[in-house]
């Protein structure tokens, strides 16, 4: 028997924080922007904001870190219309692997990480 030469990757599940800023809105408006992005980004865990930034932190599956870095950038542009996100540009991405994730969170005081899934906070 021959072994199919079309070996795919397999996949990872990754976790990302994605920081974005841009000209200030009102903090009604952004948490209403963030609630309407967690409906259509449905791993979304968190996110933190304040009238001239945000922060969201989900979980994305892909092969390889380079591949989920594209989605995390793309994410707040695909949403930007269908959830009214302001228009604003990511300043930071930091992706780590779901082990790194979880031994994080086992190291910070016996304690799940600084944010509860679900949780949508002010800076």
């Amino acid at each position: 028997m021959v072994a199919d030469s079309r070996v795919i990757d397999p996949t990872h599940i990754w976790h990302v924080t994605l920081t974005v800023t841009g000209i200030p809105i009102t903090e009604a408006e952004i948490r209403a922007a963030l609630e309407r992005l967690s409906h259509e980004h449905p791993f979304l865990l968190s996110g933190r904001f304040a009238v001239d930034r945000a922060e969201v932190r989900y979980w994305e599956e892909a092969a390889n870190i380079s591949q989920v870095l594209g989605m995390a950038l793309r994410l707040w542009a695909e949403h930007g219309q269908s959830a009214q996100l302001p228009q604003w540009a990511a300043v930071g991405v930091e992706v780590i692997s779901q082990e790194t994730f979880h031994r994080r969170g086992r190291l910070h005081n016996e304690q799940p990480g600084p944010l509860a899934a679900g949780r949508l906070l002010p800076f």
